[in-house]
């Protein structure tokens, strides 16, 4: 085992100090890459089970459960949530 110059420790533990640990990146990965192969594969798992049995009905049914989850995916990468649940609360509730 071979020891590390001090001059190299020090500036480990300065660049050790100066960064910070969070999920920013793997958020940005997902969101910038899965999700949308995630989406695409759907759609034509979608176009390819219904639509080649003319199952239309059936194939706007599943459809609009995507929209559902998309919405619900886009209230949570945007933290809409918060305020829309806000404002529900507020048609609830009187303030003084």
């Amino acid at each position: 085992m071979t020891a590390m110059p001090l001059d190299t420790l020090a500036d480990l533990h300065v660049m050790a100090q100066q960064t910070q640990l969070g999920t920013d990146g793997i958020r940005g990965w997902i969101l910038n890459n899965l999700l949308p192969l995630l989406l695409l594969t759907v759609a034509i798992l979608l176009l390819w089970l219904g639509g080649g049995k003319g199952d239309n009905a059936g194939v706007m049914r599943r459809v609009g459960g995507v929209f559902v989850a998309l919405a619900i995916i886009g209230l949570a990468v945007t933290g809409a949530g918060v305020d829309i649940g806000t404002f529900i609360a507020g048609l609830f509730s009187t303030s003084g």
